[in-house]
């Protein structure tokens, strides 16, 4: 019996659309790969310059935007607020912290967070965007420089919903790198290059590496209290360099947990902000382990 063969020509259209799509994808990833590249060498190349160019104005600006960017808008907003829904804020606040979060040149808030709960799930295993299984420099920083790579191991974002449903959000997505121009406009104009090298590369290069270091070195080196069956350690070191997120097996044993230095002498700075929000009424839900939980977690370790 014979059998007409029936040509399509929409259905052709979609696959060679779909097909072109992929590979614009692709092109674009490998353009972010040679952007971040760029980016991370001139960030630390302007270190080089930046005891020749120190005044205690620059410092401070420093300080100041390193507390602003990385202690708030990384540790409290990208993580502890957006990523893992640790407590609430009204929004023009949760808003204001995240915006704080994009200047500390990680991403906008939907790759960051994104990217970290993709970690959580697949935590130090082939699918992990950046576990130290893959070597140490990978998971502190080459991880940044395979966006093709970490594609297929992640496969979508679709773990990110919550965000990409908010105007704000995509936002910021599309607009983060005019943002990062600014301030670094904002700060030359204030204060020429002092400000501009201490405000923008040694800020970012704190930041960055504080960062990195719990993706790599708290999950190599460090003590493990909690049952976790993972990597992950806590960090005495990191855990004061990185205002508290360096406590990182108690953030894997607890992750919802708002509190990540769960003992009184675990310094936690983003913890102490919060606790000073809650008491004023502007952050709620606000959730830590209880008793139980904890009890539940040293005795399986």
């Amino acid at each position: 019996m014979a059998v007409d063969l029936v040509y399509n020509p929409k259905g052709v259209q979609l696959k060679q659309a779909k097909k072109e799509e992929l590979i614009l994808s692709k092109s674009k990833a490998v353009l972010w790969d040679r952007f971040n590249m760029v980016f991370f060498i001139l960030e630390h190349i302007g270190l080089l310059f930046a005891p020749f160019y120190f005044s205690w104005d620059a410092f401070w600006v420093a300080s100041i935007l390193i507390i602003l960017t990385g202690a708030i808008g990384t540790s409290l907003s990208y993580h502890r607020n957006l990523c893992h829904k640790s407590f609430n804020l009204p929004k023009s606040l949760e808003y204001l912290f995240a915006y704080f979060g994009l200047h500390a040149a990680m991403g906008d808030p939907i790759f960051w967070v994104s990217t970290h709960r993709h970690h959580h799930q697949f935590v130090d295993s082939e699918r992990d965007p950046h576990s130290p299984i893959e070597g140490f420099w990978f998971s502190h920083v080459n991880w940044i420089f395979h966006n093709n790579y970490l594609r297929e191991k992640c496969r979508n974002s679709n773990n990110v919903m919550d965000l990409k449903n908010q105007a704000y959000y995509r936002f910021l997505r599309k607009t983060h790198l005019l943002h990062h121009f600014g301030l670094a406009l904002l700060l030359y104009v204030t204060g020429g290059l002092p400000h501009l090298i201490w405000g923008m590369n040694v800020r970012i290069a704190y930041v960055h590496h504080g960062t990195f270091l719990l993706n790599s070195v708290c999950h190599m080196w460090g003590t493990t209290p909690w049952n976790t069956k993972d990597l992950s350690k806590n960090n005495w070191v990191l855990g004061i360099i990185s205002f508290g997120e360096g406590w990182h097996n108690n953030h894997h044993a607890f992750e919802s947990s708002a509190r990540i230095g769960l003992e009184w002498w675990q310094i936690d700075v983003p913890w102490y902000l919060i606790k000073l929000l809650e008491y004023l009424g502007l952050a709620t839900n606000v959730k830590v382990p209880t008793e139980i939980q904890k009890q539940i977690k040293l005795q399986s370790s």
